[in-house]
């Protein structure tokens, strides 16, 4: 629980929806620079200490994500389409704790390439897209992307690979050994003329910042660390933010609208407490870091009279051009044994 606590009816600076990597991110720089938060987080907040490795728990009935009773989706693939109910795994897959999918994630660490920032220009139109090039650049952001890589730790190996993009600084850790199963992806991939490296990982692969290095237990994806070697929210800048004293995280909270005053201007957020009694939180201004899904669904349901189509949509573009993370898997069976 936070040490500090603001009273509903008490304004406070910023109301910041999702404890993920953006909103943990900027409740630290915000409360660092004097001002006030409360950091809203769907889910509840629990102690990595506490995790197990079970798989059906947290890979399918929601331990520390979105699970298909509490959190219903339908989903629809065209306009023209009704929306199915998805019963068993939920279409849109994220994080439900403090820590938002920081959580669960698997830690790859990978920069964008500078060309990702100017492909609508490489590439031109492509119908039924909304490609445009990024209004800033790779350079403008490299500065972040090391700041981040040394505030909370990743190991890789900068310069391994010949495709990576120019990089101020090195990683701040070695990267995390290679196991078995490592050793002979690389092997073949040499033979076929491919380029393997290290991929950076934002797990210690020593003691860091005081977290411990990994033990290589095998379970990162979909599971919170248990000796906090990989880098979230929860164990790096929440707790830096809440040793500020002004900053409260508030769980258990599911905030549903933003509310707005007679001149437009946001005043607070309406939400459901833990024991799901509506509350107010009077705020000077509000930032929405609730993913993909949830940050669209939230803008479009705080339309009112002033903001028919929701806030922050004068575009029409709310809620439109989402896109999923797509995956492919291959299978093989091997001589001897392997390590995870």
């Amino acid at each position: 629980m936070s040490a500090r606590a603001f009273r509903n009816l008490q304004t406070v600076d910023f109301a910041v929806v999702g404890s993920g990597a953006a909103g943990g991110v900027i409740a630290r720089e915000l409360t660092q620079r004097g001002l006030t938060v409360v950091l809203f987080e769907q889910g509840p907040r629990v102690s990595p200490q506490t995790r197990n490795h079970d798989e059906l728990k947290d890979w399918y009935l929601g331990g520390i994500s979105n699970d298909a009773v509490k959190n219903p989706q339908t989903f629809r693939n065209s306009a023209d389409k009704r929306a199915e109910l998805q019963k068993f795994k939920p279409a849109l897959w994220y994080g439900r704790a403090v820590g938002g999918a920081s959580l669960h994630y698997t830690a790859n660490f990978w920069r964008l390439h500078e060309i990702d920032f100017m492909e609508r220009s490489v590439l031109g139109a492509i119908p039924g897209t909304g490609l445009a090039d990024w209004p800033i650049t790779y350079a403008d952001l490299e500065p972040y992307y090391t700041k981040v890589e040394w505030e909370i730790g990743v190991s890789g190996l900068a310069g391994a690979s010949p495709f990576d993009p120019p990089r101020t600084r090195p990683y701040p850790m070695p990267p995390l050994p290679v196991k078995s199963s490592g050793v002979l992806f690389e092997r073949g991939a040499r033979k076929l003329g491919l380029h393997p490296v290290p991929a950076p990982m934002a797990i210690n692969s020593q003691p860091y910042r005081g977290r411990g290095a990994c033990v290589h237990c095998g379970f990162c994806h979909g599971f919170a660390c248990e000796v906090f070697a990989k880098a979230s929210t929860l164990t790096t800048v929440i707790p830096e933010a809440e040793a500020t004293g002004r900053c409260e995280v508030r769980s258990e909270s599911y905030v549903f609208r933003i509310e707005t005053g007679k001149q437009g201007r946001v005043t607070g957020v309406t939400y459901f407490d833990r024991d799901r009694r509506e509350q107010m939180q009077r705020a000077r201004a509000v930032v929405v870091c609730a993913n993909g899904a949830e940050t669209p669904r939230l803008l479009l349901m705080s339309a009112n009279s002033q903001f028919p189509d929701g806030l922050a949509n004068s575009s029409g573009l709310v809620g439109k051009y989402l896109m999923f993370n797509c995956t492919s898997r291959a299978l093989g069976v091997f001589e001897h044994e392997l390590t995870e």
